[in-house]
């Protein structure tokens, strides 16, 4: 048996929730071509036959505006102790002081660095030999793979080059569950992510989403959530004219639950404002980003 836990680290938009989702083989993270998507760490497990590796997803470095986005950095240098550290760049950018502020974090842990080389596939093999040849001479990685996670290429690769390195023998989940996140907290994602895919520019980081109520009966679920927003102006951007924003929010995200769940579905979306509530304590313990110390 071999088994251990594996970050996933990078900037903001590398792909790391995409990767995850494709190791798994399960939407377990929502994704947005929108950078800071991920606002907390979530497992994933990947399970084989004599292995089981749990792939901890983070949320993008970046220079925090607010009290959220310096959680969301703490949340990441909290994972530097993991087995093995994933970090992820943008095959199509080219390595910057961000990339170069993360890789100083990650030689500090004194941790196996596997170099993924994300979004390959939007480029030519000679082109994926001379990015490699590039990195190599930015710091000696233990490895470096070449993947695209959307499309799912090297995945395999990619997993057999963790196995290398993981020395644990213990199963830390039982073979049924893929990740450590409640069932409300997938519900709260997925109307986020809609609310991310239909909204422009400021809208999206200023927004979070939380399960007010779901239960189950007569073999449906309903389910209340609320959106939370900092500014009334926002508020009126996402319930639309005549309401039609948020309806065509909770259509999308009630058609992918019912999907998930085989069951039907009754969802209602409520907006709230909350000024300022990304830089008040009392309201990221609320919500659930509460590691405030």
């Amino acid at each position: 048996m071999r088994s251990g836990f594996v970050s996933l680290i990078g900037r903001p938009n590398a792909g790391k929730s995409t990767l995850m989702n494709s190791i798994v083989g399960r939407k377990i993270a929502i994704t947005s071509n929108k950078p800071q998507t991920t606002r907390n760490v979530i497992q994933g497990v990947y399970h084989e036959e004599d292995t089981q590796i749990v792939f901890v997803d983070t949320p993008g470095v970046h220079k925090p505006n607010h009290k959220l986005g310096t959680y969301l950095n703490k949340q990441v240098y909290g994972t530097l102790d993991a087995d093995v550290l994933l970090f992820l760049v943008d095959a199509n950018e080219p390595f910057g002081r961000g990339d170069a502020f993360i890789l100083d974090k990650l030689k500090e842990a004194n941790k196996p660095i596997i170099l993924v080389l994300n979004k390959i596939d939007t480029l030519k093999k000679e082109e994926i030999f001379a990015l490699i040849n590039q990195y190599k001479d930015i710091y000696s990685f233990h490895d470096i793979v070449p993947v695209s996670a959307l499309k799912k290429q090297n995945i395999k690769e990619l997993i057999q080059t963790i196995k290398k390195y993981l020395t644990d023998d213990v199963c830390y989940y039982d073979k049924e569950t893929v990740t450590n996140k409640p069932i409300s907290f997938l519900v709260s994602e997925i109307v986020r992510e809609k609310a991310f895919l239909l909204t422009k520019e400021e809208v999206p980081h200023s927004l979070t989403c939380v399960v007010d109520s779901m239960k189950r009966k007569n073999n449906a679920y309903f389910i209340q959530v609320s959106i939370i927003v900092d500014r009334e102006s926002l508020k009126r951007i996402l319930i639309g004219k005549g309401g039609a924003m948020i309806k065509k929010i909770g259509t999308l995200a009630r058609e992918e639950l019912e999907a998930y769940f085989g069951k039907k579905v009754y969802l209602e979306n409520f907006v709230k404002v909350i000024p300022k509530w990304r830089d008040k304590e009392k309201y990221l313990a609320e919500f659930g980003f509460n590691d405030f110390e």
